[in-house]
């Protein structure tokens, strides 16, 4: 589907366009994402939606030019909810494209206290542009059902089971997730909606 696929430039802004980042948007918001593609709603353009701390942007066409340093964090993704795994990304990008004004913009991301991951973020969302899942530059060992479950103190909390890409994969094509996996209602909603 559009999701394995590179999408296509966006030539002219169109009022379409425009609207589709507004739901992205609102999407993300919804899901309490830190950034969504376009395709990840079905859509096979060259838009992100991301989060700069408080802050929401869009770019269109995005393209890095410059990377540097190396971190390996945590990650995971709208379209494969409650599912985490470790990737190894540049510490620091600079990306360029338009924005939702179709202006030309340039952002400097660094993964740090203010910024939060936004380096990683856009790397992620830019890998959806081309067609890259997250799971295939994770390291294999670190997948991670997210399961809902009691810590060693009896509190509530987000516990980590290995999984594999075959699992994942199994569970999301028979739209049933494991029962005690934390995902957002509306993504469970949307996974486990019969065809």
């Amino acid at each position: 589907p559009v999701l394995r696929k590179k999408a296509g430039a966006v030539d002219k802004l169109t009022p379409a366009d425009k609207k589709l980042i507004k739901d992205m948007y609102d999407t993300m918001e919804a899901a309490d994402g830190a950034g969504l593609a376009a395709p990840q709603v079905g859509v096979s353009k060259r838009i992100f939606v991301f989060r700069v701390g408080d802050e929401k942007h869009a770019l269109i066409n995005p393209r890095i030019i410059k990377r540097e340093g190396q971190r390996v964090g945590d990650e995971g993704c709208l379209s494969i909810p409650g599912v985490q795994a470790k990737v190894k990304r540049a510490k620091r990008v600079v990306i360029v494209g338009r924005d939702e004004k179709g202006k030309p913009v340039e952002w400097d991301l660094e993964d740090n206290e203010d910024t939060g991951r936004a380096a990683t973020c856009v790397q992620h969302e830019l890998d959806h542009l081309d067609g890259i899942m997250y799971l295939q530059r994770a390291n294999a060992d670190t997948i991670s059902w997210l399961i809902e479950g009691i810590d060693d103190e009896g509190d509530d909390s987000i516990l980590l089971e290995k999984t594999s890409p075959e699992e994942i994969l199994a569970s999301f094509k028979s739209r049933k997730l494991p029962r005690d996996v934390h995902v957002p209602d509306m993504l469970r909603e949307r996974v486990e909606k019969k065809k």
